[in-house]
């Protein structure tokens, strides 16, 4: 067994028993350890009585101060735990067949595949890897070894939002950005800007989504709202056959490479540089009505003290744009934000049809394409919600 990961384990030890149906236990559980023990350390835990629970990354410093890896003995958090679970991940996507449809998409989606905090994208040949905790940037070199014999002769670039770096302890020094690459998706081309304020670089996750809003579109008059590079877009104008698409975003950035992307697929799409709210009052103000919309706003929150606020402006942007929608039109409105549940936010969705005076038939629920898995028992995992709906 090769254990290069942890020549030396510690022990931290909790100050009351452990549910184990949730691989996050908060710093207010552990008992400080006599000893310092770098943020991100793989530690031994155990109960109050010393009974061992299971092994995981240690932060005194965070909010999570454990985040359990393993709770078998025979299944030790080591280099070959650690190749095991990222080799398993690569091994579903290729049996959901997610390489045919496009060679961009998430090779490790974090306690989704079993290391918390660890998310991996793969863009054509470049491997995108962001940390979410310290104890994956702490395995940061042997994560990319393991990767590079996957995947030989790619390229590799890694980051952590400055938040994130603040709240687990660690310094992830800026990388060159590697140069804008091409991929494709269900016959697609798009440009990506890795390295750019968005995620890894480009939306992987509504990829089923988009193809499934295609279907909607064909003679009508659609509005891709918070649009970023153009991803829904796109695919209304080229596979949807829209009769007209009009994406809205106020990244100057943003709007400049969906333009590239309407440009690669020889697709004619309106761009819009605006605010939402904005938007929506001048559209509201001129009577103009769509077929079909398209709401995926940022994440709206961090903070769970913020959840009312964000859950109001879920409610103010779906009031806004349900107005605008045609009677038998449909709206497709998501949100990103974690921390915000779905039935939360299905309540927010309904309050703004009660403000805006329409009626919702909804047609479906879902989420992100299955390349980003979440666990049963850990709910913050899913992050993204879709609602479909007809717009009475």
């Amino acid at each position: 067994m090769n254990d290069t990961l942890i020549p030396v384990m510690p022990t931290v030890r909790l100050n009351q028993e452990h549910r184990l149906d949730h691989p996050w236990i908060f710093s207010r559980n552990v008992v400080k350890p006599d000893d310092r023990i770098p943020p991100g350390t793989i530690v031994n835990v155990v109960n109050p009585d010393g009974r061992w629970i299971g092994q995981g990354f240690f932060n005194g410093r965070g909010r999570i101060g454990v985040r359990l890896l393993t709770t078998s003995k025979s299944e030790p958090a080591n280099r070959d735990f650690i190749e095991k679970k990222i080799t398993q991940a690569i091994e579903m996507r290729h049996e959901l067949g997610i390489n045919a449809a496009s060679n961009a998409m998430r090779l490790f989606n974090s306690e989704g595949d079993g290391i918390s905090g660890l998310i991996v994208d793969i863009y054509d040949n470049t491997v995108v890897i962001e940390f979410f905790s310290a104890g994956a940037f702490r395995l940061r070199s042997d994560i990319k070894d393991i990767y590079s014999k996957i995947f030989p002769g790619a390229d590799f670039y890694w980051f952590s939002e400055k938040r994130i770096q603040k709240q687990e302890s660690f310094d992830c020094h800026d990388q060159p950005a590697p140069a804008p690459l091409v991929v494709h998706e269900h016959g697609l081309k798009f440009h990506v800007h890795i390295g750019s304020k968005h995620k890894t670089g480009f939306f992987v996750d509504q990829r089923d989504n988009r193809l499934q809003l295609s279907k909607l579109c064909a003679g009508k008059r659609v509005a891709d709202l918070c649009s970023h590079t153009g991803g829904f877009a796109v695919y209304a104008a080229g596979p949807g056959k829209a009769s007209s698409v009009t994406a809205v975003d106020l990244d100057i950035e943003a709007i400049a490479i969906a333009q590239k992307n309407a440009d690669i697929n020889s697709l004619k799409i309106d761009f819009v540089a605006e605010d939402i709210y904005k938007w929506l009052e001048e559209e509201h103000r001129k009577n103009e009505q769509y077929d079909v919309i398209i709401l995926d706003p940022a994440k709206q929150t961090r903070n769970k003290d913020d959840i009312p606020a964000a859950l109001g402006q879920y409610t103010s942007m779906n009031a806004g744009t349900m107005k605008l929608i045609r009677p038998g039109g449909y709206l497709l409105t998501c949100s990103c934000s974690g921390l915000i549940s779905e039935e939360d936010f299905i309540a927010s969705v309904r309050r703004a049809a009660s403000r805006a005076g329409r009626k919702l038939q909804v047609l479906d629920l879902s989420g992100a394409a299955p390349d980003h898995p979440w666990l049963i028992n850990v709910e913050e995992s899913r992050y993204l919600k879709a609602i479909w709906c007809r717009v009475l």
